[in-house]
Parts: C-alpha cells; structure tokens; sequence
C-alpha cells in the first residue's frame, strides 16, 4: 500500500482563510415564513490542493434519523486586497455567485449574492461565517419573491 502523499504546502492567496482548513461539525436550525422552523445536524469540509482557491462542501441531516437533508459544494477564492469570490451549487438545482469580503484578524466572512441561479423564487442569499472562541459560526439569510431579506439558517460548528 502507498504512503499518502503529504499535503501541499497552503498557497499564500489562501494563508489568512487558512483557519478555515479542516472538517467542521455540529449543529444548526433553520426557518423561513413559508416553512416549518427545522434543526439539522451538518458538516462542512474546507480543503485546498496548494493552488489560490478553497474547495468547501457541506452536508446536512435529520438529528433524528440521520437521513440525508441537504448537500452543497463549491470554491472560496480570497484575494490579496480582502475581497473573495466563491461559487456554490446546491443539490437543488440551484446555484449561487457570491462576492465579499474576509478580514483575516476578526475571523470573518461576509458574502452577498451576485447570482442566484436556476431558482424560481430565490432573489438574494447573503452568508456570514466567523470564528467564535474557536468554533465556525454562520448565519444565511434570504430573499424570495414574497418576502425581504431574512435569516433563514444560523449553525455552530466544532472543529474535528
């Protein structure tokens, strides 16, 4: 059996992300005006292959039944200037664009949709992650047709 190749170096587009590196677990709730409030379990897995970028997926399920809920993966691409691009298709369909900004000494992200793709009645999608007494906390929010911009999903994650 081969030896597992040692992981690349971490590029230095992505050093002050790099706190985000690993496997995140725990727990969220979720709710919107036209949906019952819901709790969820979740990881999210952010890696990298030593290029300029961070490859992210996440998955969630029941707490209570541990069936499968959502799924969702993309690319996190951190610039020199604080402003990040990333990219994220859900396993509905749908498929988001998303700028912002990270500030690499407060620990946080803050992302704005640009696209939201193939939805029907999804206009605006905003996350905000950040680091808290070293665990990942974020808040998604969402716009639709019917309703303002409004929290949507909120989790805190231990790394593991």
């Amino acid at each position: 059996m081969e030896a597992k190749p040692a992981p690349p170096p971490v590029h230095p587009a992505i050093q002050p992300l790099s706190y985000l590196l690993g496997t995140w677990r725990g727990q969220g709730e979720g709710g919107f005006p036209t949906i019952n409030s819901f709790s969820y379990g979740e990881e999210l897995l952010f890696s990298h292959s030593g290029k300029p970028v961070i490859a992210y997926s996440q998955k969630t399920w029941k707490l209570s039944s541990g069936e499968p809920m959502h799924a969702e993966s993309g690319y996190w691409r951190p610039k020199p200037d604080g402003t990040i691009e990333v990219v994220i298709a859900q396993s509905t369909g749908l498929v988001e664009v998303q700028k912002g900004t990270y500030n690499a000494e407060e620990k946080l992200v803050k992302l704005q949709s640009e696209l939201v793709g193939n939805a029907s009645k999804v206009r605006e999608i905003t996350r905000v992650f950040e680091l808290v007494n070293g665990d990942l906390s974020y808040v998604v929010q969402m716009a639709t047709n019917l309703s303002s911009l409004q929290p949507h999903l909120k989790a805190l994650l231990k790394k593991i």
